[in-house]
């Protein structure tokens, strides 16, 4: 049984079948849990129990999990997962645009989800101040973002200036979902919304030069018809 230390996870979620199965998987990984079934009732459950992690379904009685996450993030960081039963892509995109840190598509292992809850909390509880230094490790690749270096195995590989603000964007973010549309917009600025091409041939450049098998990524994963990740640990 979870103790009064341990992450309270807020489970937003209509489907009491779903609750059920989120809240055992959660309790047996010694998680405390709150939950909540309308956006109306999720909002209040957040402002009042003061959560570690959100758990949000985007199919609610009263409304669209997605406005929830925009009146949040309105005057909070707080982690929000999206539970997405929804197919369409664009669904996830808007989700993610509207400020949710990763999402799943539903049905989900409880391995993904609590791997998923794992790599949110560890990027929300970095202290503050650790990565002042501006470096970063993924294994045998390692660099500085203030000087603008990047090695593997020790050799310096020379990146392009889009390439390097490209992978200094992701590493900022590591294990967070980006859309096409955020690195777009990021990265070549606002007038290049509609060159998503851009993205893949630069992503597939960063994989040639920094992976040890392109055709297989370890850190620059693709998030089909969403975005991409970079996974800090394999």
């Amino acid at each position: 049984m979870a103790n009064s230390s341990a992450p309270l996870v807020a489970i937003i979620e209509d489907e009491a079948a779903i609750q059920k199965f989120l809240q055992a998987s959660l309790q047996a990984e010694s998680f405390r849990i709150a939950q909540a079934s309308t956006v109306k009732e999720g909002l209040r459950l957040i402002t009042q129990s003061h959560p570690t992690l959100v758990l949000l379904d985007l199919g609610l009685p009263d409304g669209d999990g997605i406005e929830l996450i925009k009146a949040v993030r309105g005057w909070s960081t707080l982690p929000i997962i999206v539970l997405s039963a929804r197919g369409e892509e664009q669904s996830k995109i808007d989700a993610l645009d509207a400020g949710a840190d990763d999402y799943l598509t539903k049905p989900f292992s409880v391995g993904e989800l609590l791997a998923r809850i794992r790599s949110t909390l560890r990027r929300s509880t970095r202290p503050p101040g650790e990565n002042e230094d501006h470096t970063f490790q993924l294994g045998s690749i390692h660099g500085d973002l203030a000087k603008r270096q990047v090695f593997v195995d020790q050799q310096e590989v020379k990146l392009t200036k889009l390439e390097f603000d490209l992978l200094a964007l992701l590493v900022r973010n590591r294990d967070r979902v980006l859309t096409h549309q955020y690195l777009l917009k990021e990265v070549w600025g606002p007038g290049s919304a509609n060159e998503a091409h851009y993205v893949r041939v630069f992503m597939a450049n960063l994989r040639k030069k920094l992976e040890k098998d392109p055709s297989r990524p370890k850190y620059f994963i693709t998030e089909q018809g969403i975005g991409y990740r970079l996974r800090s640990q394999n």
